[in-house]
C-alpha cells in the first residue's frame, strides 16, 4: 500500500478513536480530542502568520514562506494535496499547547529544537539550521563583529531574549530599544532610529527580502547561536518518522534548495547546507 495513503488513514483512525474517547470522558463538551482537523480528508498545520519569507498570511488570504513550502511538501508525502491543508496560526508561546491539545497535526513555525520543548512534544528534522545574527543598514561599515554593537542602539522585540543575549554575552554596552514587532524595528533601522536588529538570521533574511526593503539592509553574518528548526508533533506520534522520511526526500530531490532560494535569495542569505535529518547541531 502507498505510504502516503497509510499516513492519511492513520490520522483518520487516530481522529476517530480520540474523538470517541473524548466524547466518553467529557460528555460531549465540544472539545477537540482528535487530530488537528478532526477530518481524515484534511490535515491541520501550524505556521507563523506574520513572518515574511517563513510563514506569512498575505492580504489575499494565501500563505507563503519557507516553512509553508516545507509543510506543503511534507503534507503531500503524507497523502494530502495543498487544498487539503488547513493552516492554523502557531504563535511562539502557543506551539506546545496546540500540539498537546490536538489542535494541529504538526507545526512548522521557526520551531527551534531544545531540551525543554522536547519534554513536551516530539520533533522531526531538523530541516533548517539558522543562527542568531544582526540586520544592519546596507551602507553601514561600522558593525563588523558583535563587539561593535557596544554603544549602538540594538532593537529588541518586546518579549524576545535575542537582544538581551547579545547585551549579556557579547556587547554589554549596547543600548537596547524595545519595539512591539519586527516591522517596527525595520522602520527604526531604515530611519536611523536604531543601528541593528537581532534574531534568527532566517527571520531577518525573510524581512529583508520584502520588496520595500530590498537592497536597504544586510546580515552581519555573526552566527551567534545555532537554531535547529524542527517540525513539532504530539509526543509519541508516529508522524515523526513519516515526516523525517518526507524531509529526507525533500533534500534529496532538490526541493529544499529551491525553497531556500525562492524565499531567502533576495536578501543574499548565506544559508547552511541542508542539515542531516535527525542530527542536532549544538
Amino acid at each position: 500500500m502507498n505510504r502516503s495513503k497509510v499516513s492519511k488513514a492513520t490520522l483518520a483512525a487516530a481522529a476517530a478513536v480520540a474523538l470517541a474517547l473524548s466524547a466518553g470522558a467529557c460528555g460531549g463538551d465540544g472539545g477537540n480530542g482528535g487530530s488537528g482537523s478532526g477530518d481524515g480528508d484534511k490535515i491541520t498545520v501550524g505556521i507563523k502568520f506574520d513572518q515574511p519569507g517563513l510563514g506569512l498570511k498575505t492580504p489575499d488570504g494565501t500563505y507563503t514562506g519557507f516553512d509553508v513550502d516545507v509543510a506543503t511538501y511534507v503534507a503531500k508525502e503524507l497523502g494530502y494535496e495543498p487544498g487539503d491543508i488547513v493552516w492554523k496560526e502557531a504563535k511562539s508561546a502557543d506551539r506546545e499547547t496546540l500540539l498537546q491539545r490536538g489542535d494541529v497535526d504538526f507545526i512548522a513555525a521557526t520551531y527551534s529544537i531544545n531540551d525543554e520543548r522536547a519534554q513536551k512534544v516530539d520533533f522531526a528534522g531538523p530541516y533548517l539550521l539558522a543562527h542568531q545574527d544582526v540586520l544592519i543598514r546596507a551602507d553601514d561599515d561600522t558593525i563588523k563583529s558583535p563587539a561593535d554593537l557596544n554603544a549602538k542602539k540594538l532593537c529588541s522585540v518586546t518579549g524576545s531574549t535575542s537582544a538581551q543575549n547579545v547585551k549579556t554575552k557579547l556587547a554589554p554596552d549596547a543600548q537596547l530599544q524595545e519595539y512591539g514587532g519586527y516591522s517596527e524595528c525595520l522602520t527604526g533601522l531604515e530611519n536611523n532610529a536604531i543601528d541593528a536588529l537581532t534574531t534568527d538570521d532566517s527571520i531577518l533574511a525573510g524581512y529583508a527580502a520584502q520588496d520595500e526593503f530590498k537592497g536597504k539592509f544586510k546580515l552581519g553574518g555573526f552566527e551567534m547561536s545555532n537554531e535547529n528548526y524542527g517540525i513539532g508533533v504530539q509526543k509519541g506520534s508516529e508522524l515523526k518518522a513519516q515526516i523525517n522520511t518526507a524531509l529526507e526526500k525533500m533534500v534529496e530531490d532538490g526541493s529544499w534548495d529551491t525553497y531556500v532560494k525562492k524565499n531567502f535569495g533576495p536578501a543574499n542569505y548565506q544559508n547552511e547546507p541542508a542539515p542531516k535529518i535527525g542530527v542536532i547541531v549544538d
